[in-house]
Order: C-alpha cells, then sequence, then structure tokens
C-alpha cells in the first residue's frame, strides 16, 4: 500500500479509511508532511470537520533537543518564495471537534534517541539544522525524492534498511506503541458508535498504524483519496 506518492510534479498523499467488518466506528488515517503548501493543510482541515475525534500527533512539552531536530522543517517555510507552510494545529483543527495527544513527553523523545551510539546522537542533532536550510534553499524541489515516499511494504533495499534502523526505531518505537494503545482504548469504548475517529500523524508512523489496527483490532483500509501535498514552481 502506498502512501505518500512521490513523483516529478507533485508530492500526493493517502487519506486512508479503515473499518471492521460489523462496526461501525471509522478509523481515518491522515498521512502528514510537517511542510506543505497551504491548500494541503486547508484540505485537511475540511475533512476534519466530517470527523468526530481527532487524535494528533505533537509531543509535549519543551526540549532543546527537539527543537533541534524539527529545524529540519521549520527552516523551508521562511523563504517566503518556497510557498509553504509548517504544520500547525491552528491550521488544521477544527475548533468543533475534540481532540487528543497520546503522544510522548519531550524528555521521553530525547531519552529513547539517546539509547543511540554517541555519536549517531550527535550527527542527528547536528545535521537536522543543515537539511533545514537545504530544504530553504531549493524550496520544494527538495522534497521530489523518492527518498520521501513511505510504503508499508518497502520497494527498494534501502527502504528495508531504513525500516529496521536503530535511529528509526528510537524515533518510533515509543510513539508507535502509544497511539495504537490509544486508539486500542477508543475501539474498546467506541466501536458500536457510528463515528469516524480521525488520526492524524506524521506519514513515517503510517505504516505501524495500519498494520497495528489490522493485526490487533481487526479493521482493514477500505478506502483511499489523494491530496496533494505541494507541487513545485
Amino acid at each position: 500500500m502506498q502512501i505518500i506518492e512521490v513523483t516529478g510534479y507533485a508530492v500526493r498523499s493517502a487519506v486512508i479509511t479503515m473499518r471492521r467488518t460489523g462496526k461501525p466506528l471509522e478509523f481515518v488515517i491522515f498521512p502528514m508532511l510537517h511542510v506543505a503548501s497551504p491548500t494541503f493543510y486547508s484540505q485537511v482541515r475540511l475533512r476534519l470537520r466530517e470527523c468526530d475525534l481527532i487524535v494528533m500527533e505533537g509531543i509535549r512539552g519543551n526540549s532543546v533537543g527537539v527543537s533541534a531536530l524539527t529545524l529540519a522543517y521549520r527552516f523551508a517555510p521562511r523563504r517566503r518564495r518556497n510557498g509553504l507552510q509548517e504544520q500547525r494545529d491552528g491550521l488544521l483543527l477544527p475548533e468543533s471537534v475534540p481532540v487528543v495527544y497520546p503522544d510522548v513527553t519531550a524528555a521521553e523523545a530525547i531519552a529513547d534517541l539517546k539509547t543511540l551510539p554517541r555519536w549517531t546522537y550527535l550527527l542527528l542533532m547536528l545535521g537536522a539544522p543543515v537539511m533545514g536550510l537545504v530544504f530553504a534553499l531549493r524550496g520544494p524541489r527538495a522534497f521530489l525524492d523518492e527518498d520521501v515516499a513511505v510504503d508499508d511494504l518497502p520497494s527498494t533495499l534501502r527502504a528495508e534498511m531504513m525500516a529496521d534502523s536503530p535511529v528509526e526505531h528510537a524515533m518510533t518505537d515509543r510513539r508507535d506503541k502509544r497511539l495504537l494503545d490509544a486508539l486500542g482504548e477508543i475501539h474498546a469504548e467506541r466501536a458500536d458508535e457510528p463515528i469516524r475517529v480521525a488520526v492524524v500523524y506524521g506519514a513515517g508512523h503510517v505504516p505501524a498504524i495500519v498494520s497495528g489496527l489490522m493485526d490487533r483490532y481487526g479493521y482493514r483500509a477500505r478506502e483511499a483519496e489523494w491530496l496533494t501535498v505541494l507541487v513545485p514552481a
């Protein structure tokens, strides 16, 4: 299943609706990129208005380390000519829909990263600002790279290696578990209600979300809608 599609002229994200036979509850997965065109965020917001509950990514608390990592996508929108925006809750969340944040704290996120070899941890911290400058200088075309694509069945050896890398595990394992536990609670409490539950998380988390909902709770992907994330000038 393809989650993010990257071609020579655009990046698209697949909004995935998952259902379980015999249950009216629907999970609607929104794979996000943290930098995108304003139109993408407005399209997501319109669809979130149709949902009854939003489960939202968002590391809680402040940390110098987390701030350093997010520089990779906070630089690009600062060049107005790029026509990009940084993802913010104010751009996405309708006031009428309740939101829950099952994500980890900043302290937990940094503690997980510090389990990596020291040189790897330092490289992450030093590399993020450099990547941010590259994004800012190249603009949207920096995203038109096949390495941005995220599949739950990776098609290249490099993608398979990245999926099993210690860095990926350190950055996502605890967060994915926390999220799936929260979705399990929603399933246990509200599976018999005809509601739509939006899951708004970075695209890198979506393979774990889709496989977790299927393996743990019996939900399967039934529909998908492509949204354009960005088109370079």
